[in-house]
């Protein structure tokens, strides 16, 4: 049966908004489109109407559908309206994602380049986007001639959703609905951000530039790596000589300075963290650019189903959890509230686990620290050794099962922990040696990637592999890739379905929020969600959580970023006619 033949009606809706104060604020309603697709019956609202209404004017219940191109953005309007979300959402940019996810899109993959796709032709991009200037530009004060304009603006886009289902309906499955639901948690999320403590975030503003000379003064005073703001290469390699620290060379003979390969280093080599967020503050970082709204929160678009793994895809510099992890320190909850981040326990770890069957692995991760046992179980470390006795070595076999986990080859290992290629492989092979029922699943998945030249998630997210040669490290990594974002969907889905606040998901991770009296109870619940939700998908399988409270006064803290924190505290906490004096010494 065609996926919409099950409903009564199937409405396809469109909004328009504006964020109340600029960038980061609530959507402001300024009107809604909305067209039944069987019998042509057309509703069109402006703002001071749509305001006047209490319910959503269509019917939303069990027997109708809502047609939407990334629903979180209508469902948003909803929720600024204090309208109930209707019961079923069928999301044609998921849906247009899933179906096409691995392909390049000569048109992006926004309503009109999905519609040029499948050969169907549309205005051009320019012109939506000077009417999308008019919305913003208006900010509710508009003429009646460019309310006339956008009500059909509005409806011309609702006109392209009615093509595109017409083009999409006989491919869609009842997956859909997952997603669907999906998206309306996503726009719960959006609408409720992250409380920032923005006095603080704009005094680091103002001296920004001054803060970066002090953070350079400061960290470089256990590294004198830095000339000026200038990284010195050769500089650097006489700190690691002089520190004994063998580090990961490209075969120019000169050290690898990527970040990701500063990130594994700081895993074996923890004290060079603060080097690390200093070179990326430095390099990447040219200003604080976060998404604020007028009552202090951060909101992005989470930007769904963006990933080819379909993991949200949210802003790097718009993102609290985007820039360098010191900044997450002014994640601060209000006073009376408390926020809780909620993340899995070894996740990717556990998921490998469970799809491949891999009984081994699977009392590896029920051991409670999977890669101390693997170490264990290589005879690395002793059977009584603990994550703070034999953590250089603990932190060895992670990266290496990670690693693993990703398609890594034994000369990639070798530079990625900074070890002989003899030393990589004895590694891979007492992994391929303790874990065959795991290493026989890579293999099946990369006979499907070669034959199919197509990997399907556990609730039907498709990657196809275009071209002659696919990336095997993608293809080996996929399954727990994506199989990890389905379980967070569906955590987000229930979750915001039963009263928890959440303010955004974070990769396996949800911060959380609620009265203080309240959190332990939040936790709990969240936790419990959690786990089922990856019962729900591994068949069974629990992924444990792990949970942090922070409540007012206090601040989120990332491990990570706790040094450089410090040093921008003490910086604004100077003086401000000493500053000057410190910077320049």
């Amino acid at each position: 049966m065609n996926f919409i033949d099950q409903f009564k009606e199937v409405w396809l809706i469109d909004t328009e908004f504006y964020p109340e104060g600029g960038e980061g604020g609530l959507p402001v309603p300024v009107c809604l489109v909305a067209k039944e697709f069987r019998s042509g019956r057309e509703l069109r609202y402006w703002q001071d109407e749509l305001i006047r209404i209490k319910e959503c004017p269509y019917e939303i219940g069990p027997d109708s559908v809502t047609v939407c191109y990334y629903a979180s953005a209508e469902m948003g309007t909803f929720l600024s309206l204090g309208w109930e979300l209707p019961k079923w959402i069928l999301d044609l940019f998921c849906e247009f994602r899933c179906e096409t996810n691995g392909y390049y899109y000569p048109n992006g993959a926004g309503l009109l380049g999905a519609l040029s796709w499948y050969g169907q032709s549309v205005t051009s991009a320019a012109e939506k986007e000077a009417y999308r200037q008019i919305i913003l530009k208006g900010a509710g004060s508009y003429t009646s001639k460019e309310k006339e304009k956008i009500l059909n603006y509005c409806a011309s886009d609702v006109k392209y959703l009615e093509s595109l289902l017409m083009v999409m309906s006989g491919r869609i499955s009842e997956l859909a609905r997952i997603r669907g639901r999906y998206m309306k948690s996503v726009a719960r999320m959006e609408r409720d951000g992250v409380p920032i403590d923005v006095p603080l975030l704009r005094e680091i503003e103002d001296r920004w530039e001054d803060l970066k000379l002090h953070l350079v003064k400061e960290v470089d005073k256990n590294f004198l790596v830095f000339d000026g703001l200038t990284f010195k290469r050769d500089w650097f390699l006489e700190h690691l000589k002089v520190n004994f620290i063998q580090w990961p060379m490209l075969e120019s003979g000169v050290p690898r300075l990527d970040d990701e390969t500063f990130k594994d280093m700081c895993r074996i080599h923890s004290e060079l963290e603060p080097l690390r967020q200093l070179r990326f503050i430095l390099s990447k970082l040219r200003k604080l650019d976060l998404s604020i709204g007028p009552d202090s929160r951060n909101r992005v678009s989470l930007s769904a189903f963006r990933a080819t793994s379909s993991r949200n895809a949210p802003s790097a510099t718009k993102f609290i959890f985007g820039p360098a992890t010191w900044i997450r320190a002014l994640i601060k909850p209000r006073e009376g509230t408390a926020l809780a981040y909620v993340d899995w326990s070894s996740a990717e770890f556990g998921i490998a686990a469970s799809l491949s069957k891999d009984h081994s692995m699977q009392e590896a991760y029920l051991s409670g620290d999977p890669y101390l046992t693997f170490a264990k179980m290589a005879g690395a470390v002793p059977l009584d050794a603990t994550k703070n006795s034999h953590k250089r070595v603990r932190d060895l076999f992670k990266m290496a099962s990670l690693g693993v986990q990703y398609g890594i080859g034994s000369k990639s290992l070798a530079v990625k922990l900074n070890i002989s290629q003899v030393e990589s492989m004895d590694l891979l092979n007492k992994h391929k040696r303790l874990f065959k029922g795991f290493w026989r699943w890579v293999d099946s998945i990369k006979d499907m990637a070669t034959f199919n030249k197509k990997l399907v998630s556990v609730f039907g997210w498709q990657y196809h592999l275009v071209g002659d040669k696919p990336n095997l490290r993608s293809v080996v990594n996929f399954p727990m890739q994506s199989t990890c974002a389905e379980m967070l969907r569906l955590a987000c889905s229930w979750a915001t379905e039963n009263g928890v606040k959440v303010c955004c998901p974070v990769h396996d991770a949800l911060l959380i929020e609620s009265d203080e009296k309240d959190i332990n109870d939040a936790v709990r619940t969240t936790q419990h969600i959690m786990e089922k939700a990856s019962q729900k998908v591994l068949g069974g399988f629990n992924i444990r959580t792990d949970a942090k409270i922070v409540k007012y006064p206090d601040r989120y803290m990332d491990d990570r970023g706790r040094e450089i924190w410090s040093q921008v505290l003490n910086f604004l906490n100077t003086p401000a006619s000493e500053r000057t004096k410190l910077c320049l010494k």
